[in-house]
C-alpha cells in the first residue's frame, strides 16, 4: 500500500445542485474528476481525520469502482472508519438511518437518484451530514469553494476492498465495516408500522404489485413486503438492481412506470400498486384504477397518521416544498397543525425535523418522509399506505374520495420541459421574474392574477434566508402556477411548470381538464410554446 499525494487543479462545473453533484457517467470517469470532488468534500467539511463515514450507492454503472476510490481516499485522509453497504449498495433512506443509528460524522451516497444509469446515463455524489440529511447550504458552499481552489488530493494505492461479505477489514489503518444494507432499515420499519395488521391484510387476500425498477429498493422490498409481511411471492417486480436499471428510467411516475400503470388500470388489477426510484427515496402510489399524486399522498398520510403506531400521538407539524400542492395545508388547518412551505430540496426540511417543528414532510416530485430519518423514503411511504389500508379496510380510490369529500380537492399537475437550451430557459424565467411586480390585477388568458412572487424562504429555526426559489403566481378562483428550473438534470435545462386549482364541489374531474384554464393562463403569460419550440411538455405527472 502506498499513500499518494496527487497534484491537481480545479475542474469547471463541480458545483453541487439540489441534491449533490450530478453529471454524465463519462464525466465522472474522466481522470481526476471523481477524486477532485471527493477531496473537495473532505476539505469542505474540515477534513475527515478520526471521523466515521457511511458509504453506499444505488448500484448504477460505476458505483462499485467509485466506492473503492472513496474508500482509498478516506484512508489516505486519515478517516478512522467507513461503514459501507455490502457490494457498495445502500439506499438513500437506509444510509440516513445508518448515519443516525451509528453516530457517524456523515456519509457519501453514490447516486443520481431517479436519473437514468449506464455508461451513457448519469452518476452522482452526495454528502449527508451527521443528522443523516443532505448537506445544507453552508456545507455545499464550503465544498464548492474547496473544489474551486483544489491543488491536490490524497489517495491510497491498494487492492480493492472485498465488499461481498459483511465483516471488518483494515485498509492502511482505517477500519472498513461491510454491513447488510437491508437489516437496520427493515428493523426500523418494523418499529414504526403495525406489521401484524399489514400481514393480516395480505392474509385476507389483498394483492400488491411493487415495481422496484431494477433499482436499489428491490432487496429492501423483497425482504420486507414478501419475507416479513407475507405478500405473495412475485409481488415485487424488477427486484434485482442492475447497473443500467434494465435500460429503464428509474423515476416512479406514470410515464416511466408505464408497465405498472397499465396493470393497475386493467380489469384484473391488484388492490395496490407502488414503485420506487433509483436510490429508494421516492415513491409512486397507485390504486386499482386510480393514480395518487404525490401531493395528495402527503395529505392522506397526514390526515390518517394516528392509525400508524409511530404517529399515534399526533403530528408536531407538516411541511411541503413550495411547488407541492396545498392539499396538506388544508389537513393541517383542520387539525390545528403548523404547516411550512420550503424551497425544493430535502435539506430544507432538516432544521424543522431536528427542531421538532414537523413530523411529516413531502415534495411533489414523489418524495415523502418523516422524522424517522432525514431523507425522503420511498418504501416507508408504501408501508404507511399499507398500514392505513389495513386499518381502514377501504380501497385506495375510496380513501381518496373520502379525503376529497372532507377537505376538497387540489387538482394538480407538473409539466416538465427537458433538455431545453439553457440560455432560452433562463431568459424565459428571468423575463417573467422582471414582470412580477406588474402582474397582480392584470389578466392572463381566462384568469386574473392576484399575487406574484419570486419565492424566498426564511428558515424559522436558524433565521437563514434563501431566495430565488421559483416563481409563484396566484389567480382568482384559488388557482396558481409555479415555474422553476430544476437542479437535478445533467443535460441542458429542465423547466418545471406546476399547475394547481382547488375545487370543493367537483371532485371527480380529469385533472388536465380541471387545470385547462390555468394552463391557458400560463401560456398567455409566458408564450412558452413559441419560446421553447415545444408543442407540449416532455413529461406530465
Amino acid at each position: 500500500m502506498t499513500l499518494q499525494i496527487i497534484p491537481t487543479s480545479p475542474i469547471d462545473g463541480q458545483v453541487p445542485g439540489t441534491s449533490g453533484l450530478r453529471k454524465k457517467t463519462h464525466v465522472f470517469q474522466q481522470p481526476h474528476y471523481l477524486e477532485n470532488y471527493v477531496q473537495s468534500i473532505f476539505d469542505g467539511i474540515g477534513g475527515v481525520v478520526g471521523k466515521t463515514l457511511v458509504l453506499g450507492g444505488d448500484g448504477r454503472y460505476f458505483n462499485a469502482q467509485a466506492a473503492q476510490v472513496v474508500l482509498r481516499m478516506a484512508s489516505a485522509n486519515d478517516a478512522a472508519k467507513v461503514i459501507v453497504g455490502q457490494n457498495a449498495l445502500l439506499s438513500t433512506p437506509a444510509a440516513s438511518r445508518l448515519i443516525r443509528k451509528r453516530g457517524a460524522n456523515g456519509g457519501i451516497i453514490l447516486s443520481a437518484s431517479h436519473n437514468p444509469g449506464g455508461p451513457d446515463g448519469d452518476f452522482g455524489v452526495k454528502y449527508n451530514i451527521a443528522n443523516g440529511g443532505p448537506a445544507p447550504e453552508p456545507v455545499t458552499s464550503a465544498i464548492t469553494q474547496a473544489a474551486a481552489g483544489i491543488t491536490q488530493y490524497c489517495i491510497l494505492t491498494a487492492q480493492d476492498v472485498d465488499l461481498s461479505q459483511p465483516g471488518l477489514q483494515d485498509l492502511h489503518g482505517m477500519e472498513v465495516e461491510v454491513v447488510d444494507p437491508v437489516a437496520d432499515y427493515a428493523s426500523l420499519m418494523e418499529e414504526l408500522f403495525d406489521f401484524a395488521a399489514i400481514s393480516a391484510l395480505f392474509q385476507s387476500g389483498f394483492t400488491l404489485r411493487f415495481d422496484a425498477m431494477h433499482a436499489v429498493t428491490g432487496p429492501y422490498a423483497s425482504a420486507i413486503l414478501e419475507d416479513r409481511l407475507g405478500a405473495s411471492p412475485g409481488s415485487v417486480l424488477n427486484a434485482v438492481p442492475l447497473p443500467d436499471f434494465g435500460k429503464g428510467h428509474p423515476d416512479p411516475n406514470p410515464i416511466w412506470a408505464k408497465d405498472l400503470m397499465d396493470v393497475m388500470m386493467g380489469s384484473d388489477a391488484p388492490d395496490f400498486g407502488a414503485a420506487s426510484d433509483g436510490d429508494g427515496d421516492r415513491n409512486m402510489i397507485v390504486g386499482r384504477g386510480c393514480y395518487v399524486t404525490p401531493s395528495d399522498s402527503l395529505a392522506v398520510l397526514a390526515a390518517n397518521a394516528t392509525l400508524v403506531p409511530a404517529y399515534a400521538d399526533g403530528l408536531k407539524g407538516v411541511a411541503r416544498s413550495m411547488p407541492t400542492s396545498q392539499a396538506v395545508d388544508r389537513v393541517a388547518e383542520a387539525q390545528g397543525l403548523d404547516c411550512y412551505a420550503t424551497p425544493t430540496g430535502w435539506k430544507f426540511f432538516g432544521n424543522l425535523l431536528d427542531a421538532g417543528r414537523a413530523t411529516l414532510c413531502g415534495e411533489e416530485s414523489a418524495g415523502t418522509g418523516s422524522d424517522h430519518i432525514r431523507e425522503k423514503d420511498g418504501l416507508w411511504a408504501v408501508l404507511f399506505w399499507l398500514n392505513i389500508l389495513a386499518k381502514r379496510r377501504m380501497s385506495v380510490a375510496e380513501i381518496l374520495a373520502d379525503h376529497w369529500a372532507r377537505f376538497g380537492r387540489n387538482y394538480y399537475s407538473r409539466h416538465d420541459y427537458e433538455a431545453l437550451d439553457t440560455a432560452t430557459a433562463e431568459a424565459l424565467i428571468n423575463d417573467l421574474r422582471d414582470r412580477l411586480p406588474t402582474l397582480p390585477g392584470t389578466t392572463a388568458g381566462p384568469l386574473t392574477m392576484t399575487e406574484a412572487e419570486d419565492f424566498a424562504y426564511d428558515d424559522p429555526v436558524d433565521g437563514s434566508r434563501t431566495t430565488g426559489q421559483g416563481l409563484n403566481i396566484r389567480f382568482d378562483g384559488d388557482a396558481r402556477v409555479m415555474l422553476r428550473l430544476s437542479g437535478t438534470g445533467t443535460e441542458g435545462a429542465t423547466l418545471r411548470v406546476y399547475l394547481e386549482r382547488f375545487d370543493a364541489e367537483a371532485l371527480d374531474l380529469d385533472a388536465q381538464a380541471a387545470l385547462a384554464p390555468v394552463a391557458a393562463a400560463t401560456e398567455a403569460l409566458t408564450n412558452l410554446r413559441a419560446r421553447t419550440g415545444r408543442d407540449a411538455p416532455d413529461v406530465i405527472t
